[in-house]
C-alpha cells in the first residue's frame, strides 16, 4: 500500500482512531538514536572541557540573539 491509499484510508477512521494513529506515530518521532546521543555527550563534555581551560570564546547572550 502506497502512501496516498494510507491517507484515504485513515481519514476513514473514527476521530479516536485517528488520534491513536496520531500519537503512535509522533511518539515513533521522539525515540532517542543511541548513538546521537553519544556523540553529542561526548560532544558537550569536550567543549565544556575547552570552556574550563580556557581554550574557547564565549558570547554574550545578548550579542547572540541580538536582545
Amino acid at each position: 500500500m502506497h502512501l496516498p491509499e494510507i491517507l484515504e484510508e485513515a481519514l476513514h477512521l473514527s476521530p479516536k482512531e485517528r488520534y491513536i494513529i496520531v500519537e503512535n506515530l509522533l511518539e515513533s518521532l521522539n525515540k532517542t538514536d543511541k548513538e546521537i546521543e553519544r556523540v553529542w555527550t561526548q560532544e558537550s563534555k569536550k567543549r565544556l572541557d575547552a570552556y574550563r581551560r580556557g581554550k574557547i570564546k564565549t558570547l554574550a547572550y545578548k550579542d547572540v540573539f541580538h536582545a
